[in-house]
């Protein structure tokens, strides 16, 4: 037996092995990251790490001792260059082969770099790593003025974090509105002026046309594409990712947007699985094909990997859900509010307590909620049971949705 291996130590790598264990696999587990790092957190970057209230310690997923108990053989600073599907190997980048019986694939996801000129000045950043948390950090503890280019979930976290700082903020965001890709316009607006409140400078619309560098070959400004400047020492960059398909590709396993899998995690090949922000697979929420880039998401296919591998099968059908907390705000998601045609609120916006419920006709297909967790808990309970309270059910604050299930 050649066992099970593992292409990328994050989030879903490490769950799947944790979770192979926990489904009684006795094989061979070896899971590979190409950071130095024992596989770690990487939401708290953005957020607690950056701040101080986290260290690389906290972060760990597990110490070392717990991947030697479970017989884990973890190689860090390790990348995999090809896949051998007749072979059934994996080779390494010192040359080195391993067999696999089973292969998982959950190489993630890369930042998108910013296409403009000077992008590549001392002092533009991006937001993935451990080390990338790092270098921010030191560089915030000598820059008063920082510009953030994307407003999506990693640029607002981090906006937050440099305003608690003490830092003088500018987002500038492509879209019309903050939070475009992923949250309804009635959000936008309130993230927005949550922003705004906390001495953020909002500037939608705005389209990065280069980066100004000293004669040091530092950043020192941004331009805009209608002229406007924006004097800064440091740039974060956060427009998205792109999924890394290359090994799976190179081997030819079926790829679109992503590595095409089924509901257990299975690729083009029955012996190849692939998972989380690389994965694309059918929503059976949704009812379409797509990728989620969320730690449920790696966290809940990995287990379903780990489920087909060890022999129980267990497909993946959870409602997909997500959080971000930003300043004392903490939003959940849970399910999709894309084509929906109604919505209804719970609670009150003014005291930034509130919950969006979404229709599509009286069908409810998703909650977004501003600090109240008990309405996303229990909307994730009833999104998974398929059931729906009415329109007024649902923007009456004091009923009980919990009488429905």
């Amino acid at each position: 037996m050649s066992g099970v291996v593992i292409i990328g130590a994050g989030q879903g790598g490490y769950q799947t092995a944790e979770s192979l264990r926990q489904e009684g696999y006795e094989g061979t587990i070896t899971l590979i990251g190409a950071e130095p790092h024992l596989p770690y957190q990487r939401p708290p970057l953005s957020k607690a790490y950056l701040l101080g209230d986290s260290d690389a310690e906290r972060v760990k997923f597990r110490t070392e001792a717990y991947y030697e108990e479970r017989r884990i053989d973890l190689r860090t600073s390790t990348t995999a260059t090809s896949v051998d599907r007749d072979a059934k190997t994996v080779t390494l980048a010192d040359g080195s082969a391993l067999a696999y019986d089973h292969l998982v694939i959950a190489t993630g996801a890369r930042i998108r770099e910013l296409p403009v000129e000077g992008a590549d000045l001392a002092g533009v950043c991006y937001m993935k790593t451990l080390n990338d948390a790092d270098h921010i950090g030191a560089l915030m503890e000598t820059t008063e003025r920082v510009v953030v280019v994307g407003a999506g979930f990693i640029g607002l976290e981090f906006a937050a974090v440099a305003r608690k700082l003490g830092k003088d903020v500018t987002v500038l965001e492509a879209m019309d509105r903050v939070l475009g890709r992923v949250a309804p316009p009635i959000l936008s607006d309130y993230f927005s002026r949550l922003h705004e409140g906390n001495g953020v400078h909002i500037r939608c619309g705005e389209v990065v046309a280069g980066i100004i560098g000293d004669d040091h070959g530092r950043v020192c400004g941004v331009r805009c594409a209608d002229g406007h400047e924006v004097t800064c020492e440091l740039v974060v960059v956060g427009i998205g990712v792109i999924p890394n398909v290359e090994l799976a590709e190179a081997a030819g396993i079926d790829c679109d947007n992503g590595i095409m899998v089924d509901a257990h995690g299975r690729t083009s090949d029955p012996s190849v699985y692939a998972l989380g922000d690389v994965a694309n697979y059918e929503h059976p929420f949704a009812g379409k094909r797509g990728r989620l880039e969320s730690v449920q998401n790696a966290i809940d296919q990995a287990k379903a990997v780990a489920s087909a591998i060890a022999g129980s099968g267990v497909p993946y059908t959870t409602v997909p859900w997500f959080w971000s907390d930003q300043y004392a705000t903490k939003l959940q998601m849970v399910g999709f509010s894309e084509g929906c045609d109604a919505f209804e609120i719970r609670g009150e916006i003014a005291e930034g307590k509130f919950s969006i419920f979404h229709y599509r006709g009286l069908v409810l297909r998703g909650i977004d909620t501003v600090n109240r967790p008990a309405d996303h808990m229990m909307g994730r309970k009833l999104l998974a049971a398929g059931i729906s309270p009415t329109p007024e059910q649902a923007a009456d604050a004091e009923f009980a949705l919990k009488s429905l299930l």
